[in-house]
């Protein structure tokens, strides 16, 4: 018997204080109520005890207390110049209050405010005290940015964040003068080319800007580039990353290393005929070999490592120079996340544990204890090896986006931040208070996965979120804006609300915990104005209408996918009736390419793997993929782009489709379009099936050619110039 049926209001009560609903509205528009073993177990996952009612009572009455006897937020936000803060004001009420706002630059700014200037929203008591909640609007106009706010009221002082944010997110100036614009998007490891060492790097990016931006290319999207697990190459997946304020060194193009050209030991044993034969089998597997190219670069960074320590730091020598200003930039998380990889590759191989601190000995679990510094006191040149990895890491990807620029890119790169880390990370090892390791995020059942996604990522804590300021969440996105032109947020809806459920259970036993929405849109408002980079909300699935209302609310770019753009009628949406404000696209990794959709092999894979709840689900699929297949040619037809070839629904695929359909997307007033390289190439195989893990091999799976064909194909030649003219420019 459930522990907690004894008391269902109480455990319904407590859910609520701490974000929890009663339920929610599927993706049919139906109302799904959460049942009270899904609450409790959610709660249990939060650190909560569920089983005795005087803790859950205790617990009910502490946050009452903290929402109401707390003066003033810990977190205040504003869009716009104007900030109003609730306060909670104790009886009695009257007198003045006494603010002080200390600015990001050091400027003080203060006053006094009679309370009856500031209006009650509502009153209650609170074990026997009236409390008046206030509302008390600064007066003064604040710059946008991150400042301190100090309330003084009867001798009570309550200190808070407040983060004043732009009116809108970024908008590049070719954007705003009335410009269309179009990129490419890709897997970056997926990429084949003659040189790169089995996987995608960032050379083939250089050569990939090289190539597209004479063509009138705006960007080009990537997939996520967070740091992974060395040690474990094989979780390989990039929306599960280590840690998202750090890059996957796997994507160093290692002749392109400056220490390279002049490390005789590293050439040599590049040039040995078993290295060289391994990187041809490397290289023309139809899978990445994660572990393969591994070994191979790790072994040759590390002779190049140890040439930079001789040739560089020894000698004092300018580069060295630049590599400790990326150190002391990089503070004192650089230098954890390299102890972690440097732990992580030693526990695998002297204990053979599976990577991850989960799975270390308990001494080192914690990053600041006594074992965790002797460790690193006495591996100082395997720390420094990692710290020296992400520097390399981090000026490619510059130097990848500092081309972008200079061939008049409007955008540059566009990169994705992914919505959590891995669980026995570096990211939550560094900040285990900020992560509920007990629970894992996902979705509820919908179109795309029936019977609901779990995966396998632990949730923030939205009480450690708000207590800490943001902090850890603005360090994330400040570390990732920087390096783009343009940040696709995976699952947006992750700054309102996410799907919890208690670590292997079904999805379908989940409910939803809310998040500080206006606080967080604020941070991403603010990074995003700050380092000029375009902010596109991926939203996919199950969106609220406080999300709805947000993103344009805020400036986010919504996330168009072609094939979901339909209305309640079934039928698909016009050109002129997609939003500007968004980025428009056929396809993307979570779903079938172009040529699968229209094969079907999508839904033959997804029943073959187990993933429909049943056989209507099956058939329903089926009989859905029909008519949306007619509707697309009717769709293209009365835009007067039907392919000769499909003519019709049961005809097979062919390369007219997806240049018809790119050339639909072209016309839309979407302002940014984005053309998946697997589409161009016809591809029929999926990047990644959503709800497997090892039943399908996601983020694997390469192009069919190399990347210098690429750039010879007169039909790609062809199609962007189509598009470039479709979307008004003049090709270079």
């Amino acid at each position: 018997m459930p522990e907690h049926r004894a008391n269902p209001t109480l455990i319904d009560s407590l859910a609520r204080r701490l974000g929890i609903g009663d339920g929610y509205l599927d993706y049919l528009g139906h109302w799904v109520s959460y049942s009270h073993e899904s609450k409790a177990q959610i709660l249990r996952a939060m650190g909560c005890s569920v089983t005795e009612e005087s803790a859950l009572e205790e617990e009910c009455r502490r946050l009452d207390a903290l929402q109401w006897r707390t003066l003033a937020p810990r977190i205040a936000t504003a869009h716009g110049h104007l900030a109003r803060v609730e306060l909670n004001i104790p009886a009695p009420f009257t007198g003045s209050l006494h603010w002080m706002i200390t600015d990001e630059n050091g400027g003080r700014h203060d006053g006094l405010v009679p309370l009856s200037a500031c209006p009650e929203i509502s009153r209650v008591d609170c074990d026997g005290s009236s409390i008046s909640r206030r509302s008390f609007e600064l007066p003064l106009e604040l710059p946008p940015g991150y400042h301190e706010l100090q309330i003084t009221v009867a001798g009570q002082t309550a200190d808070s964040s407040l983060i004043i944010a732009p009116p809108l997110c970024y908008e590049p100036p070719a954007i705003v003068a009335g410009k269309r614009l179009w990129g490419v998007a890709l897997q970056l490891y997926a990429i084949r080319s003659s040189g790169n060492w089995g996987i995608g790097d960032f050379a083939d990016l250089a050569h990939l800007v090289r190539w597209l931006a004479p063509r009138g290319a705006g960007f080009i999207g990537l997939n996520p580039l967070h740091a992974l697990a060395p040690a474990d190459p094989s979780q390989s997946s990039p929306y599960s990353p280590s840690s998202r304020h750090f890059l996957n060194v796997l994507y160093i193009a290692v002749p392109e290393v400056p220490e390279y050209a002049e490390c005789n030991a590293a050439i040599a044993s590049v040039r040995e005929p078993q290295f060289q034969a391994n990187l041809r089998q490397l290289r023309s597997a139809p899978l990445v070999q994660y572990e393969g190219v591994a070994a191979a670069k790790i072994e040759i960074l590390n002779l190049l490592f140890l040439d930079f320590g001789k040739r560089h730091i020894a000698l004092g020598t300018k580069r060295a120079s630049l590599f400790h200003d990326f150190v002391t930039h990089g503070g004192v998380l650089l230098q954890s996340h390299a102890r972690f990889d440097t732990l992580d590759q030693h526990f695998r191989s002297t204990l053979h544990t599976p990577s991850g601190w989960l799975n270390w000995p308990e001494e080192f679990r914690d990053p600041d204890g006594a074992a965790v510094r002797a460790f690193a006191a006495t591996h100082d040149q395997e720390v420094s090896f990692y710290v020296y990895l992400q520097w390399l890491a981090h000026e490619q990807l510059q130097t990848a986006e500092e081309l972008a620029s200079a061939l008049g890119m409007p955008i540059g790169l566009y990169g994705d931040y992914a919505v959590g880390p891995h669980p026995s990370g570096s990211e939550t090892w560094l900040d285990r208070p900020g992560y509920c390791i007990g629970a894992e995020i996902g979705a509820p059942p919908d179109s795309l996965s029936m019977k609901g996604q779990a995966w396998g990522i632990p949730p923030p804590d939205p009480t450690t979120m708000e207590s800490r300021g943001l902090s850890s969440f603005l360090h994330r996105i400040r570390a990732n804006v920087r390096f783009y032109g343009a940040l696709r947020l995976d699952h947006v809806m992750s700054l309102y609300r996410l799907w919890w459920m208690v670590a292997g259970h079904s999805p379908t036993e989940g409910t939803y915990v809310h998040y500080p929405l206006p606080a967080l849109l604020a941070v991403v408002a603010l990074e995003s104005v700050r380092n000029a980079c375009l902010v596109v909300g991926e939203d996919l699935g199950v969106v609220p209408e406080a999300i709805r209302r947000a993103i344009p609310e805020y400036g986010l770019y919504e996330y168009k996918v072609l094939l979901f753009e339909k209305g309640s009628d079934g039928r698909f949406r016009r050109p002129q009736e997609l939003a500007r404000r968004a980025l428009g696209t056929i396809t993307t990794h979570d779903t079938p390419t172009l040529r699968g959709f229209w094969e079907n092999q999508d839904i033959d894979l997804r029943q073959r793997l187990g993933l429909y709840s049943n056989p209507d689900s099956y058939r329903a699929s089926e009989q859905e993929r029909g008519r949306d297949k007619a509707g697309l040619l009717a769709t293209l037809k009365e835009q007067q782009l039907q392919p000769i070839h499909p003519a019709s629904a049961q005809e097979p695929y062919a390369p007219d489709l997806t240049h018809a359909m790119h050339l639909y997307l072209a016309r839309s007033n979407s302002a940014l379009v984005a053309l998946q390289l697997d589409d161009l190439l016809g591809m029929t195989d999926p990047v990644n099936v959503p709800g497997t893990d090892r039943e399908y091999p996601n983020w694997r799976r390469k192009l069919p050619v190399e990347l210098e064909e690429l750039t010879t194909r007169a039909d790609l030649t062809a199609a962007f110039a189509d598009m470039a003219r479709a979307r008004g420019q003049v090709t270079r």
